[in-house]
């Protein structure tokens, strides 16, 4: 019981260590008032646990593991496959609430109050998901536990003791925290300099750094045939981005006073849903092969190549008149 309990822990704290750059690049951003680059960070974030990270882990562990059956635990995959989807209605909801006839006449304070409430009943979910995850329902992942211990033999020992982790994890998080403001300063300068658009840098470029750790860590135990850690350290991060991080950034820039909704807009909106969707169904039957990688890879490539040949100039200024005129067609874009 206490080593599977420790597995939940371990997987929990690699994915909240490694959203913390997320989470830090986001408060920079909505203290300069950047809001688009904060949707488009955290959005990016989910799209790459669920598809780069996942999918990457799924393949290398199957191509590593051809002649072994390569099973995991579904319910965890059930779990937070649910909370992705109470997430990704609480972001459907203000995009189609923008386009319905409803809100023709009305200012943009209903799908604000909208955006604010369903944050707050979104980050109470999460909380009760940790509760569910670490102590009313840990007993469901025992079973299973025993006998891969019973398989292995012996635990494996720890590369570094407890309080040297810590100390690294501070080292990292005070480090991160010194270059995120660097990061965010010069995001619309390398956009130009390099002629991508911040969207695809944002999106695609920024969540593939800032998931580095944990997308290493998830291949490393895949390549071991140990998925429950990959899954939990992959849709752990998706899940706990898109049921905290981002709802937590909105009340934060609620309390700074700066206007930010759970609209992602359609095309982007769209992305997180197809994404969900397609690893909902990739996980459904509790066993994996690298083809299920593979095609989760492929739907990563895909989403990046839509947003790299997105080229409409983006303009902050424009973000925020487009936010505060919602009887316009316009949408925020890169």
């Amino acid at each position: 019981m206490f080593h599977m309990f420790s597995i939940t822990v371990g997987g929990l704290l690699n994915a909240t260590c490694g959203n913390i750059t997320e989470l830090v690049i986001a408060i920079f951003a909505l203290s300069s008032n950047k809001v688009a680059v904060v949707k488009y960070s955290l959005l990016g974030s989910i799209l790459s646990n669920l598809l780069l990270v996942l999918g990457t882990s799924l393949l290398c562990g199957g191509i590593a593991n051809l002649g072994v059956e390569q099973k995991y635990d579904r319910r965890q995959g059930d779990v937070n496959s649910l909370m992705l989807l109470l997430g990704l209605l609480c972001y459907l909801l203000p995009v189609l609430y923008k386009y319905s006839a409803a809100s023709a006449a009305l200012t943009v304070d209903p799908s604000l109050h909208l955006s604010r409430a369903s944050s707050i009943v979104m980050l109470i979910a999460y909380v009760v998901y940790i509760i569910f995850q670490l102590w009313t329902h840990r007993q469901l992942f025992e079973a299973e536990d025993e006998d891969t211990d019973e398989n292995n033999g012996s635990d494996e020992q720890p590369v570094i003791g407890l309080w040297s982790a810590i100390a690294w994890l501070i080292g990292m998080t005070v480090f991160i925290a010194l270059l995120s403001e660097y990061v965010v300063d010069t995001i619309e300068d390398a956009s130009d300099s390099w002629g991508l658009s911040v969207s695809f840098l944002s999106l695609i470029l920024l969540p593939i750094v800032g998931n580095a750790a944990e997308h290493a860590g998830a291949i490393i135990f895949a390549f071991k045939n140990k998925l429950d850690i990959s899954l939990g350290v992959a849709l752990g991060s998706a899940t706990q981005i898109a049921m905290f991080v981002v709802p937590l950034c909105v009340i934060v820039a609620w309390i700074m006073g700066i206007k930010m909704d759970l609209n992602f807009n359609l095309l982007e909106t769209g992305s997180v849903a197809l994404a969900v969707i397609v690893t909902s169904f990739t996980l459904q039957d509790g066993t994996s092969h690298y083809m299920k990688g593979l095609v989760l890879l492929l739907c990563y490539i895909v989403i990046g190549a839509c947003f790299f040949v997105q080229r409409t100039p983006f303009n902050q200024a424009d973000v925020t008149n487009v936010m505060l005129k919602p009887d316009t067609n316009a949408v925020f874009s890169a």
